[in-house]
This record gives structure tokens, sequence and C-alpha cells, in this order.
């Protein structure tokens, strides 16, 4: 490694340049062994820093990525092979550039003589608190297999759980989108098309298809202005939910909407119950793996209970008695969280709960595709069956009479 130094000679002059040197201090007694006092003695990372910082804009770090940093880990941590060798080894087998660059900057890191879990916390846009604190807990422990193990396990679950709501969850929003582009389109542009020979002929028409010449004739004339109005509206939306207050509010709705809620629902306790049970399994506090567990839990609702669950353990209370007071945990989850309080096996229940609600949130992913696309078939039906008989009727009715 490369430091760069500030030192003054026998003489009080202030010397600066670079020098090689395996650590910090293996520089520094470098420096006293030629009569230089370090003033400060840095390691050249600017490099690193700025290359990352260009990558880190096109290039994340995914959880499947993560799954594999963990995996690859521990199977090296349990051969005993160090952990700088590990890290080392890691990096040249890494595709992704921006975790290339994160795993070096440990490496250097921990040459310094800083502790694995520190060095992850430098990376925060990378590892969650979540598998810090379980790194941190089998470095204390001396177990630090069993601790990276079951991050990789942790994140594994979440990623394939999260991967199969969103999968299901991707198709109707599609549909939906396709729809109304579609619908969009028709009426500005078909429609008047269609209209014109009822216009022409100047004949009585019922007042359902007045409304949709009306319609037709207003969207064909104005349609680039309720398209931009229509895209503000969309961006406005998009920006709203990006703030902290609109994510609060988006939070708040989430559990509540029609079909989805209950799936939301599920998948919060899902992940609640699954990574608070690896916590406690990896020794974590449960005052500290509750503040973490909801710090990761990505429901700002969800959070603030189990922020107020670890109040109610600090003071000398049971989680479930919080969990008890809102409706937003099922009652079942809240009932064996308290029998699992009182026998002393919160770890071991939890594992159930967190099996069960994964299993209840696939099967609720899978079922929305099979709701959804009846009723998305029935809406186009709908609307095509009501534009025929808006526009189409009258025109075969003054077929008819010509004939």
């Amino acid at each position: 490694m490369r430091f760069i130094f500030k030192a003054k000679d026998k003489d009080g002059q202030l010397k600066e340049g670079m020098i090689d040197a395996a650590s910090q201090q293996g520089a520094i007694d470098f420096l006293q062994k030629n009569q230089l006092y370090p003033i400060s003695v840095a390691e050249e990372k600017k490099k690193d820093n700025i290359s990352s910082s260009f990558v880190k804009l096109y290039e994340k770090v995914t959880p499947k990525e993560l799954v594999v940093f963990f995996r690859q880990l521990s199977v090296m941590v349990e051969a005993k092979v160090p952990i700088l060798s590990s890290l080392k080894a890691i990096k040249e087998q890494t595709t992704n550039r921006y975790m290339a660059i994160v795993v070096s900057q440990m490496v250097n890191d921990i040459q310094d003589g800083m502790a694995f879990s520190d060095a992850m916390k430098k990376h925060r846009d990378v590892f969650s608190v979540m598998s810090i604190n379980m790194v941190k807990a089998g470095e204390a422990s001396g177990n630090l297999r069993r601790s990276v193990e079951y991050v990789a396990n942790s994140i594994e679950r979440n990623y394939s759980l999260m991967t199969k709501v969103r999968g299901a969850m991707i198709y109707p929003a599609v549909v939906l989108v396709a729809f109304f582009i579609i619908g969009f389109i028709v009426i500005s542009f078909v429609v008047p098309q269609l209209t014109v020979v009822i216009k022409d002929l100047g004949i009585e028409v019922p007042w359902y298809t007045s409304v949709v010449i009306s319609v037709g004739d207003f969207m064909n004339q104005y349609w680039w202005a309720i398209a931009i109005v229509l895209i503000g509206v969309v961006f406005a939306v998009l920006y709203y939910l990006k703030s902290s207050q609109g994510q609060k509010e988006w939070d708040r709705i989430k559990p509540s909407l029609p079909l989805v809620g209950g799936i939301y629902v599920d998948l919060y306790v899902a992940r609640f119950a699954d990574n608070l049970s690896v916590l406690l399994t990896s020794g974590i506090p449960i005052i500290t793996a509750l503040k973490i567990t909801g710090s990761i839990i990505n429901n700002y609702v969800y959070q603030e209970i189990f922020e107020r669950a670890a109040d109610e353990v600090k003071n000398g209370g049971y989680m479930s008695n919080v969990f008890l007071r809102t409706y937003r945990i099922p009652p079942i989850v809240s009932q064996m969280i308290k029998i699992g309080e009182e026998s002393g096996q919160v770890d071991t229940v939890l594992a159930h709960i967190a099996k069960f609600y994964e299993e209840e949130t696939e099967t609720k992913a899978r079922a929305l595709s099979t709701i959804i696309e009846p009723i998305l078939m029935i809406m186009v039906g709908i609307a095509v069956g009501f534009l025929a008989f808006s526009v189409l009727m009258p025109i075969y009715d003054i077929a008819g009479k010509i004939k």
C-alpha cells in the first residue's frame, strides 16, 4: 500500500512525500528509522474513491451478488482461510466492479487494523445494518462463519420473497399501462374517424353516443395537452412518493390497498419474524434486534411499531403487549410471540411464524395474478363493448334505413 506522509526532520523542516508499506504502522516505523517525525500518515485512496463514485452511478450491488459474497466468505472462513485472503480471493472473482472496489477498500481497512464489521460500516450503501451487526456479533462470539452464513440465508430469503411479490404485481401493472395507452390512442385518433359519418349525416343519436363523439373530438384536438398533463401528474406523484412525507403516506396506504394489501401485511410480518429470529439466534440483544429489524423492514408504520416494542422491552415489558394493541400485526402473530416470550423460546416461535407467512405471501402473490387477469379482461371487454355499442350501432342503424 502507498501512504502519503507529512513529517519533520531533526532540523524541524517539513517533509512531504509518499512511501510504500504493508500498513500505516509500518509506514510510521519506516519514517522514524529515517529520523523523520510523522505529523500525518494517510493511505492513498483518492483513486479508489473517485473510481468508486463513477462506477456506483451505473453499477450497484444486487441482493443476489451479496448472497454470493457471503456464501463464498462463509465457505472460506469454515476452511480456516484468513479473512484478508478470503476477501482478496472474492475480489478477484466478482464481476461487479463497484463490489470489487468496496472489497478492495475493506481489505485496506482491515490491513490497517480495523475489524471486519467496522470496515463494512463504511459501506452502508452495500451492507445493511442487520448484516453489519450480525458480523460484529460473530466476531465477538468467535463464530464468524455461522454469522456470515445467517446473513447469506437471510438476504437470500428476503430477496426470493420480494422477487416473487414483484413478479406477481408486474403482470397486472404492465397490462393496465398498456390498456390506458391503447385506450388513449383509440379515443384520440380512431373514434373521431368512426364518428365522422354520424356527424356528416346530422341524425339524432343517443346521449351516450353524443358523449363519445364529444370526448373523441376533444381528445383529437387537444391530445397533446392532455398527454402533457397526464405525464406531469405521473411525475408529480412519483416525486411526492420519493419525498419523506410521501413515503410515510404510501407506507400507511399499502397495507390497506384492495387485493394487494394482505400481501404487504404478510410480507412485512414474514420479514420481521425472519430477521428478528436470525438476529436473536446470532446473539444480538432483543432491544437492539428490534431496532435493527425496524430499520430494515422498509415501512415507516411497522418501523414505529417495532421501535415502540423495543421501548416496551427496555422498560421491562413484553413486545407482544405492543403488538396486541395494534391492528397492523395479525392477532395470531401477537399471541404466538407472547407464548414464546413466556416460554423463553422467542427465536423458535419467530422462525415458525416466518416460515408460515413466507408461504402465505407466496400463495397470495400467485393467486393475485389469477384474480386480476379476469378482472382486467372484464374491464377491457366493457370498454370495447361500450365503444362498439355507442359508435357502431348508430352506423348500422343508418345503413339499415338506407336499404
